[in-house]
């Protein structure tokens, strides 16, 4: 298997097929989910919705990188989100969540291989493989705190 089929594997797993290493993955976790447990704040930690809007943040930019276009994201934005008020809201937010993720795991499968160790945009950002692998690691790291804060909302006082 190359490595972008490995990529594109992994990142597979932790968003959209709960398998290997969290036997989770966000879909899993966020498919369900009522709207009132998504926009909880539990003390002063972020909401599950906007944990889970925060990893799509960075999905859709470097997917639109990925489909030619220039990298628009940037960090100070990373939580900055249009409110949901409805279950529509909510359902919205994933079904967009994951048609992008099953199309960065079908770009990234489908880039060359060669194109994993090319610069990412600025020398700066390191490879794409860097910034691909990145993500992945990013994207558990918050899947363990919504795993957490599920658990932390579920608990009677």
């Amino acid at each position: 298997m190359e490595n972008k089929d490995v990529l594109a594997k992994r990142f597979k797993d932790v968003i959209l097929n709960n398998s290997w290493v969290a036997n989770n993955s966000f879909k899993n976790q966020l498919t369900d989910l009522p709207l009132e447990v998504a926009l909880f704040k539990y003390q002063s930690l972020h909401s599950i919705a906007a944990l889970a809007q925060h990893v799509h943040y960075y999905i859709a930019g470097i997917l639109n990188v990925l489909n030619g276009g220039n990298l628009e994201i940037k960090d100070a934005f990373s939580f900055d989100f249009n409110p949901i008020n409805t279950e529509e809201d909510w359902q919205n937010v994933l079904a967009i969540f994951w048609a992008d993720a099953e199309e960065f795991a079908l770009k990234v499968a489908a880039l060359p291989e060669e194109k994993l160790s090319d610069i990412f945009v600025k020398e700066e950002y390191g490879t794409y493989h860097f910034n691909i692998n990145t993500l992945i690691e990013h994207s558990y790291y918050h899947l363990g705190q919504i795993v957490l804060l599920k658990k932390l909302i579920s608990q009677p006082s």
